[in-house]
């Protein structure tokens, strides 16, 4: 399907269909939580981009923390956010690489909660990267790999 492309083929192509969770955040430190869910959204020409951010980040129970920077909001808080972000064009396909890796145990578990229902009440698929067998249990097929072959290491996904 991508064979042949251009970059910004592939490109427009990823931007429409996957959204990228990771374990780092990854947040703009100078922008607020909505501006940094808006972003891919004004990338993409969103007819309204900040509206639609702002009901990401109320479905991932950050409405009242919008106005605040990525500094000013705990771990967990920031990877709502960064889930927001990925969730907000509508991907088909959700990468989550350690998205609970960075988060104590509690935390961690309310942010699994969060990506198994969101992918689930949207219908898409998601690929999740994790150390972790008792989230990846949680996931309809598990794939192992070890040194970037298949292997021992976990890797799960869910459809």
């Amino acid at each position: 399907m991508l064979n042949g492309k251009s970059e910004d083929q592939i490109a427009a192509f990823r931007g429409r269909n996957i959204g990228i969770v990771f374990q780092s955040f990854h947040l703009i430190p100078n922008m607020t939580a909505l501006e940094n869910v808006a972003v891919p959204l004004e990338l993409a020409g969103h007819a309204d981009p900040f509206g639609e951010a702002a009901r990401e980040l109320a479905a991932v129970g950050l409405s009242e923390r919008t106005t605040h920077y990525p500094g000013e909001l705990s771990g967990g808080e920031q990877q709502r956010v960064a889930i927001a972000r990925a969730l907000a064009p509508d991907p088909r396909i959700l990468i989550a690489d350690e998205p609970t890796g960075n988060l104590d145990q509690a935390t961690g578990r309310q942010i699994a909660d969060l990506l198994f229902a969101e992918a689930a009440e949207r219908g898409m698929t998601m690929i999740l990267v994790t150390h972790d067998p008792a989230l990846a249990a949680r996931c309809n097929r598990q794939v192992a790999m070890h040194s970037g072959r298949i292997g021992t290491a976990p890797v799960a996904v869910s459809a």
